[in-house]
């Protein structure tokens, strides 16, 4: 889907602190000039500079003298003549601007030499260490809406957002307007603004970074739009205040880039067609603002740097479900476990029933449901030994993942049992006249069904219910046996992809010293299906070597359902994310992904239950609605 002239949807947002000259138009001017040229060597599209700028924040009653106002006028001038050298650059620039005999703390967008617009700002800090009521007018106090800027009338209040080619929609704030309840950046995304950004001047006290970090990161995620903050730094902490030159770039509620206690530029490609299909499924961001409060007006800059060249980015996460830094990672896969958990406990006492049956093979899936399984009887104070597992050898089965599911059921404490499934799929082979020795999907299928259907028969017997362990990227993939492991009573892992599941299972094992050795031995082991018997050179069956890498799938899968992209995108930052995958394999693979993932919704429409985990969820009741009967989909 094209934004504009952007084919790729991909801009470079920018924020940017110098070394403050308080006072000093004309030498703020020159760093300024600077910072604009190295802005205009990377491509960025769209740059922000700190509250005040021009002059400096801290500069108390100078504001009310004609020495520092005139000189304002003077250093623009050098601003605008820099901006001629990087035309396809928006620059959004911080200073005091006189109208109808009022001062104004306002954002001026600017390119190529010339001016665009200026937005006031709206709310004037008078509290503490902050008296900007003493120099400025807030912008409800503004009498007109157009001032004369550099020679030229233009646009002049809270209600405009300057747009281009690029996909660019971009508004302003400044410095407390981001911290009110109602900010203007909640209206100019409602209005459709896709890039908010605000100027600040923001001084430090302890703790307040991470604060100011949180709250431009969930201002993002919010408004559902790029947030660009750039405060000053160097050169402007005097008297009482320190400043550190914070600039953050924020996008979907996570932070893209960011710099403290550092002058220089922070950029970061931001994907505007994924801001554009979020705000297409989620609407209600618009909801309880008058309509006429949404009446913009749009100013056009020029074509940026995105709309000229098609632009990628430098990387791109491999592993988007899989949470970074392993203090995160820790406490995100406590609390999917606990998600999964607690989803079972419900299931079990609204049942009334008592005991939970799970297949075990060893491998990473029945692992990670049988840890779910025991959260969950420790959460509702029941014993272990309530819990049954069934460990079901067939034809493929390897010593290995054998000794892992023994091993495993008696590291926590659960009943076990053994019941190997060969003779009644001897038997149901000579039923159905098919050849022991014929390898094919009858021989694979039927053991899948006899598995489950000892699963259910042994739960009626034990007045238990069956709690699947199929993934998510399995039920993407329709890589289940239909009526086979695709079904059971709780299915506990649908909301949990391939990549997660090994993480949630080696994590596991980190936190637990009595499961560790057991956990990694099963996160290294091959993933497999285990159907069939090992071939001539003594290979078992692997599923990856069939379909794909599940990293691959997984990644299809999230900016498939999450961003919403079309599959040529899709695969084109795929090879970003896998740049040491040949293209051959990702193209083969994608092939597999988005052929399987529509031809097998109809296994998906009589999917069991199962806790929704995170933000892609593929339950036919409620994220993804689809025909059952579907036709190939590019």
């Amino acid at each position: 889907m094209r934004i504009g002239s952007n084919s790729t949807g991909f801009v470079r947002l920018g924020a940017a602190s110098f070394r403050t000259h308080q006072g000093e138009p004309l030498a703020n001017a020159r760093e300024i000039e600077k910072v604009l040229e190295d802005a205009g060597r990377s491509k960025t599209d769209l740059l922000v500079l700190p509250e005040l700028a021009l002059t400096g924040y801290t500069c108390g009653d100078l504001f009310l003298r004609a020495g520092l106002l005139g000189k304002v006028n003077e250093a623009l001038g050098l601003v605008l003549e820099a901006s001629r050298r990087t035309p396809e650059m928006v620059v959004l620039l911080g200073l005091p601007l006189l109208s109808d005999g009022l001062l104004f703390n306002a954002a001026l967008f600017l390119q190529n030499g010339r001016p665009l617009a200026a937005v006031p700002k709206s709310f004037l800090p008078n509290y503490q260490e902050f008296y900007e009521a003493r120099w400025f007018s807030p912008a409800a106090d503004a009498l007109s809406d157009s001032v004369e800027v550099a020679g030229m009338r233009i646009p002049f209040g809270t209600d405009i957002i300057v747009e281009s080619e690029s996909g660019i929609r971009a508004a302003a704030e400044v410095c407390e307007d981001l911290w009110v309840g109602v900010p203007p950046g909640a209206r100019h995304a409602a209005a459709g603004a896709n890039v908010i950004a605000n100027l600040s001047a923001s001084n430090e006290t302890t703790g307040k970074a991470r604060f100011r970090r949180d709250l431009v990161r969930m201002t993002s995620a919010r408004e559902i739009a790029a947030m660009v903050y750039a405060s000053s730094g160097e050169g402007e902490s005097t008297t009482d205040l320190v400043f550190s030159g914070h600039k953050l770039i924020a996008a979907g509620g996570r932070i893209a880039s960011e710099s403290i206690w550092k002058s220089g530029i922070v950029s970061a490609e931001v994907d505007l067609e994924r801001i554009e299909l979020e705000r297409v499924r989620f609407r209600t961001m618009k909801e309880g603002l008058p309509k006429e409060a949404l009446n913009y007006r749009r100013v056009a800059a020029d074509p940026t740097y995105a709309a000229k060249a098609p632009l990628w980015p430098a990387a791109v996460d491999p592993m988007p479900f899989v949470p970074k830094g392993e203090e995160r990672r820790n406490e995100r896969c406590r609390e999917i476990l606990g998600l999964q958990a607690a989803g079972l406990a419900e299931r079990l006492v609204k049942t009334g029933i008592h005991r939970a049956v799970i297949g075990i093979s060893g491998g990473l899936d029945s692992t990670l449901a049988l840890l779910v399984a025991a959260e969950a009887f420790d959460r509702l104070g029941r014993p272990r030994s309530d819990i049954l597992g069934i460990s079901m050898p067939g034809f493929g089965t390897s010593e290995g993942t054998k000794e892992s599911a023994r091993r495993l059921m008696e590291a926590l404490g659960i009943e076990s049992r053994t019941i190997d499934i060969r003779p009644a799929c001897r038997q149901h082979f000579a039923d159905i006249g098919h050849p022991e020795d014929k390898y094919d999907v009858v021989f694979e299928n039927a053991q899948a069904r006899e598995r489950t259907q000892i699963l259910m028969d042994v739960a009626n017997a034990e007045s238990g219910l069956v709690v699947g362990t199929s993934d998510m990227s399995e039920l993407a993939l329709g890589w289940a046996t239909f009526n086979g492991d695709h079904m059971s009573m709780y299915a506990v892992n649908a909301g949990v992809p391939k990549t997660l599941v090994k993480h949630l299972v080696v994590t596991e094992g980190d936190m637990r010293p009595e499961l560790r050795d057991v956990l990694q031995t099963i996160a290294e082991t091959e993933i497999s299906p285990e159907l069939l018997p090992p071939d001539a050179a003594g290979r078992i069956q692997s599923t990856e070597s069939t379909i794909g890498s599940y990293a691959l799938h997984d990644f299809f899968l999230f900016h498939l359902m999450r961003s919403g992209f079309a599959r040529e995108k899709i695969v084109a930052l795929a090879k970003i994310a896998f740049s040491g995958t040949s293209a051959e394999e990702i193209d083969r693979t994608a092939e597999t992904f988005f052929r399987r993932f529509y031809a097998q919704q109809y296994k998906r429409s009589s999917m069991p239950d199962g806790p929704k985990i995170g933000s892609v969820a593929l339950s036919p009741r409620g994220d993804l609605r689809l025909p059952s009967d579907l036709g190939r989909i590019e």
